[in-house]
C-alpha cells in the first residue's frame, strides 16, 4: 500500500487526537505519526505532552475525534488506557478509535484488546500499516 495523500474529493475527513499521555516527555513519534497523518489527509490535532486522560477524552469531545491515538513510552499504558477507555464510555463516546503506540511489550496486548484498544502499533510498525489501520476502522465524520 503506497502512502498517497488524500483526494480533495474525499467525503470523509477523519479527525484524529494525538496525545501523550502521563510523564513521559519524549513526544517524536507522537509528532511523526501527526504528520504522516496530516500527510494522508487526515485532520490531526496534537495535545502536546502530558495530558491527563481527562483531557486527552475533553479533546476528543470537543473537538469531535474519530480517532484517538496514544503515544507512550513510559510503561503506563496499564494504567493510562483503561482511564481513557472508562471516560469514553461515561461520555457516550463509544464510537471513537482509540490506539495506542509505543513500547507495549506482549503480554499486554490481550489486555489492552480487551478494554477495547483496537490498534496497538509496537516499535518498527511501517507507517502504511498504521495510517491503513485508521483508514478502515474509523468513525466517518461528513466533510
Amino acid at each position: 500500500m503506497a502512502l498517497t495523500p488524500a483526494s480533495q474529493g474525499d467525503m470523509d475527513k477523519i479527525r484524529v487526537i494525538i496525545a501523550k499521555p502521563g510523564l513521559d516527555g519524549h513526544d517524536r513519534g507522537a509528532k511523526v505519526i501527526a504528520r504522516a497523518l496530516r500527510d494522508e489527509g487526515m485532520e490531526v490535532i496534537y495535545t502536546g505532552l502530558r495530558q491527563t486522560p481527562e483531557q486527552i477524552v475533553e479533546a476528543a469531545l470537543q473537538e469531535d475525534a474519530g480517532v484517538i491515538g496514544l503515544s507512550i513510552l513510559s510503561g503506563a499504558h496499564n494504567h493510562v488506557c483503561p482511564r481513557v477507555m472508562e471516560l469514553l464510555r461515561e461520555k457516550g463516546l463509544d464510537d471513537v478509535l482509540v490506539v495506542l503506540g509505543g513500547i507495549i511489550p506482549d503480554a499486554d496486548l490481550p489486555r489492552l484488546r480487551a478494554i477495547g484498544i483496537e490498534g496497538v502499533f509496537q516499535p518498527g510498525t511501517p507507517m502504511r500499516d498504521i495510517v491503513g489501520f485508521i483508514r478502515e476502522h474509523h468513525r466517518r465524520i461528513p466533510a
